[in-house]
C-alpha cells in the first residue's frame, strides 16, 4: 500500500506546478498562447495538478487557510477535466496573470509556516 501524501506534499505539488505555468508562458503573451497547443496544454495540465492537489488538502487546513480560495481551485479543475472540450482559453490566460502570482504567495507562506513549526516540534 502506498504511503498516504502529506498536506504539505501536496503544497508543494501546487508551488511546482505554478512555476511550470510560469516557465512555459514566461515567453508568451495572448496571441501566442492561443497559437499554441501545447501550451495551452501544458498549462491546463498544470492547473489539473493545482486542482488535484488543492481538494485532496485536508478540510482542516483548508479551513485554517480561509485566504486562499480552494473552492474555487478546486471548481476550475473541475471544469478543465469535465468540460474539456469547452475551456475557455481567455479564462485560463487571465488567471495565469490575475491569480497565479497572489496564490503563488500564499502557498509559499503556507509551506513556510508548516516546516516551521514542524522543526518546532522535533
Amino acid at each position: 500500500m502506498r504511503e498516504q501524501i502529506r498536506d504539505i506534499q501536496r503544497l508543494k505539488h501546487i508551488l511546482d506546478a505554478i512555476q511550470n505555468i510560469e516557465i512555459f508562458t514566461k515567453e508568451s503573451n495572448y496571441d501566442s498562447f492561443l497559437e499554441n497547443k501545447m501550451l495551452q496544454f501544458a498549462v491546463v495540465k498544470n492547473f489539473e495538478i493545482i486542482g488535484e492537489a488543492a481538494y485532496r488538502i485536508t478540510k482542516e487546513l483548508q479551513k485554517r487557510n480561509p485566504q486562499i480560495q480552494w473552492e474555487l481551485i478546486i471548481k476550475f479543475r473541475h471544469v478543465l477535466v469535465h468540460d474539456y472540450y469547452n475551456i475557455d482559453l481567455s479564462t485560463v490566460w487571465r488567471a495565469i496573470h490575475d491569480k497565479l502570482n497572489l496564490l503563488k504567495k500564499d502557498i509559499q507562506l503556507l509551506i513556510e509556516n508548516i516546516e516551521a513549526s514542524e522543526n518546532l516540534q522535533i
